[in-house]
């Protein structure tokens, strides 16, 4: 595998990372609201587990794994580990334009400072 396809399939990570995790937003978005008391509440999660949108998800969380261990037949760990952190900024951002949650200026800050540790993290 050529370092390019390596790379991609870290790209590929955080795409089915992020995927995941938006199809369970979703799927939780429109469910009913988490009831109280324990027996409830473990019907309710395996309603939302048999959900097809929580099954993508769980199947995209699969696939990140198939594509991360590709990746690291071609990277060092310690090389291709902190750009999955691109995850986060995906996610935070992603958030406020699909689901319209707030980001504020110290989320934008936080989100610069990842940016700048995948940089400086994933050098060598």
């Amino acid at each position: 595998m050529s370092a390019a396809a390596a790379y991609g399939c870290v790209l590929l990570t955080v795409l089915f990372t992020v995927y995941g995790q938006f199809a369970i937003k979703w799927q939780v978005m429109r469910s009913p609201p988490l009831p109280s008391g324990l027996p409830e509440i473990s019907a309710y999660l395996l309603q939302l587990l048999i959900s097809p949108l929580v099954i993508s998800g769980i199947a995209a969380a699969f696939l990140a794994s198939l594509a991360w261990m590709l990746a690291l037949t071609r990277l060092q760990l310690n090389h291709a580990y902190p750009m999955t952190t691109l995850t986060l900024v995906c996610v935070v951002l992603g958030s406020g334009w699909l689901f319209g949650e707030p980001i504020n200026a110290l989320k934008l800050v936080g989100v610069a400072l990842i940016v700048a540790g995948i940089l400086i993290g994933s050098q060598g």
